[in-house]
């Protein structure tokens, strides 16, 4: 599965970009994740690794690195994310009403839950616009 959702954020690319990459914040736009927490030392950069807890579409923990971090303008995290290897890229852009945020999400199954999640791939990319439309609630509130 590969889509792409995007927002326009009416604040400017650096503050959303501190927010986004600040992925502690995840569960407060992220409906699916109950608690993300950084697992290794230092400041957030490629390499960095965290931890969540999600509870939908079943309670589990799992795992994600940062592969590419260019303040402002973008980041990628590639992790084990319920049923899939995911890679979800963020590029962030000025834009005349502020940033014009770009979700670029590649989704491989994995195994029996992934190619069940795989038939429900318009439900996941509607939940990702849903999410990327509450941190844009958050970030303009």
């Amino acid at each position: 599965m590969h889509f792409l959702s995007q927002v326009d954020i009416a604040r400017p690319v650096d503050a959303v970009f501190a927010y986004l990459a600040d992925f502690e914040n995840i569960p407060t736009w992220n409906y699916a994740i109950a608690q993300t927490e950084k697992t290794s030392q230092g400041p957030v950069t490629v390499g960095a690794t965290y931890r969540q807890r999600r509870t939908l579409p079943a309670p589990s923990e799992e795992d994600f690195e940062v592969t590419a971090f260019e303040p402002p303008g973008h980041v990628t995290i590639r992790g084990v994310l319920g049923p899939f290897d995911a890679e979800m890229e963020y590029i962030l852009e000025p834009h005349p009403s502020g940033t014009m945020l770009t979700n670029d999400v590649i989704l491989r199954p994995r195994g029996l839950a992934g190619t069940v999640g795989q038939l429900a791939s318009s439900r996941i990319k509607a939940a990702v616009a849903d999410n990327l439309n509450e941190l844009k609630r958050i970030l303009e509130s």
